[in-house]
């Protein structure tokens, strides 16, 4: 199975080991893994690669079919890091997209999705 993330490797080589426990290299790779995990329904991946800080009460009740991650940016300077992506999602009869800018923070080497910002 193609990783959902668009990465051209599957599955079982991208996101599932991530998903198991191994940790993210970058903030980057833990987007592709959460992108993945909202694809899949993953909810305690999702709850568990959320920063504590500010971890809502998570839902997948209302969750879309989300069919493709395109990253636009992404950087990582010590501790703290950047995504800018786009996540599309299946509107019916077209494409939906989702476009946020996400902060993400590594403690004790491990990172975490801080907050994002949704653009309009």
């Amino acid at each position: 199975m193609q990783c959902p993330c668009g990465s051209p490797q599957p599955y079982q080589a991208c996101c599932e080991p991530i998903h198991g426990g191994h940790l993210a290299d970058t903030p980057e790779a833990l987007m592709r893994a959460r992108f993945s995990a909202f694809a899949l329904e993953l909810p305690r991946f999702l709850e568990d690669s959320w920063h504590a800080s500010t971890r809502p009460s998570l839902s997948l009740a209302d969750n879309p079919k989300w069919v493709k991650l395109e990253v636009v940016s992404s950087w990582a300077k010590g501790n703290t890091g950047f995504v800018h992506f786009r996540a599309f999602y299946d509107a019916g009869l077209s494409l939906g997209m989702m476009e946020e800018k996400s902060d993400f923070v590594r403690e004790l080497g491990q990172w975490f999705y801080v907050q994002g910002q949704v653009l309009a």
